[in-house]
């Protein structure tokens, strides 16, 4: 029992999403001596939605198994394709499957987020106060779920906030610097051509001011509430979007050319211009797009992208920009600082 206690306090210290799903299977490993713990997730779209196991473990295991963050949806199981899981969640009670070996699943229900099962194989059939227990846990793992979107998500939308911004954004860096050096190593000349990038869009409401003094706050708040719901439709799950405060919004997202970041960031405008919005009627939307750079902080790839909403706001409105044409192009200037790092 001293084990699970050490378990569930390095639990609710964590602050990361990913590293509490492995920290809530090796918790259930210790309490249970299982022969598998994974914690699985409905991730997608609405319609085209799948399972991700978020961690997996054997009781030899040391590390986590777990499948990729960022994925095409077909390389997923469907919700139909383990209808036991689909079973459990939907009706929001631990189903006991008898067999060799014996399967619980526990549902994980979610307020906001992503919901998701927990799977236990065991020898022998759980008893009802390791059930019970089990069910403490999951109930602690949520109110830390709770917590954390308390304090990493913008009260009006639900989109992440900036508070939460950098942490992602080293990630992707990081990410992007390990593929393109390993790229450089399979072959040096390649380099640039590495799959693996990372994108930075800044979106900005056009005359969301004129929105405000027209129709009042209320329906301003309103316009931002439902071009959040217009964001999540257009982007992947494994999309990082953001609220930043007023009017302005941020994506980060992983494509492999700029092409492909332009054509995310064009679905999502036109998405938007084509909105029918209560009262106001139509919006309009400025985006900005910048590759994250080795090197880069948070500011400086804003910063870039922000060049490029201005360019864009300054000629015409409702249209995207990247910062890379614009530069290549004459049209913005080249940062100093830029000048000396390699793109991935």
């Amino acid at each position: 029992m001293p084990e699970i206690i050490d378990q569930l306090a390095e639990l609710t210290g964590l602050r990361d999403r990913d590293t509490l799903d492995v920290s809530l299977a090796l918790a259930l490993r210790d309490l249970l001596a299982p022969e598998l713990v994974a914690v699985h997730r409905v991730v997608g779209e609405p319609g085209d939605e799948r399972w991700q196991t978020r961690a997996r473990l054997a009781p030899t295991d040391v590390t986590a198994t777990a499948d990729t963050t960022y994925f095409d949806n077909g390389s997923l199981p469907a919700l139909a394709e383990h209808a036991e899981w689909q079973d459990c969640l939907s009706k929001h009670q631990t189903l006991c499957l008898a067999g060799t070996p014996n399967v619980t699943l526990f549902p994980m229900p979610a307020e906001s987020g992503t919901s998701g099962v927990v799977e236990v194989q065991t020898a022998q059939a759980l008893s009802d106060d390791f059930i019970r227990l089990v069910n403490g846990v999951l109930r602690i793992y949520r109110n830390v779920h709770a917590l954390l979107d308390y304090s990493e998500r913008d009260t009006l939308t639900g989109l992440l906030n900036r508070k939460s911004f950098d942490e992602t954004f080293y990630k992707m860096v990081a990410l992007g610097m390990q593929a393109a050096q390993q790229a450089a190593a399979a072959d040096p000349d390649r380099r640039a051509l590495s799959p693996v990038r990372y994108w930075l869009g800044v979106i900005d409401i056009d005359h969301f001011k004129l929105v405000n003094d027209t129709f009042g706050h209320l329906i301003g708040d309103e316009v931002l509430l439902l071009l959040s719901r217009v964001m999540r439709g257009c982007f992947r799950h494994s999309d990082r979007l953001y609220r930043f405060g007023g009017e302005e919004f941020v994506v980060l997202l992983r494509c492999p050319t700029e092409k492909d970041a332009m054509t995310a960031m064009e679905r999502f405008r036109v998405a938007v211009r084509e909105y029918k919005f209560p009262q106001v009627n139509h919006v309009t939307i400025s985006v900005g797009f910048t590759d994250l750079r080795a090197g880069d902080t948070p500011s400086s790839a804003v910063e870039r992208a922000d060049k490029a909403v201005y360019h864009a706001k300054h000629h015409g409105r409702d249209q995207v920009c990247s910062h890379s044409t614009l530069v290549s192009e004459g049209l913005v200037a080249q940062d100093n600082r830029d000048s000396d790092v390699e793109f991935f």
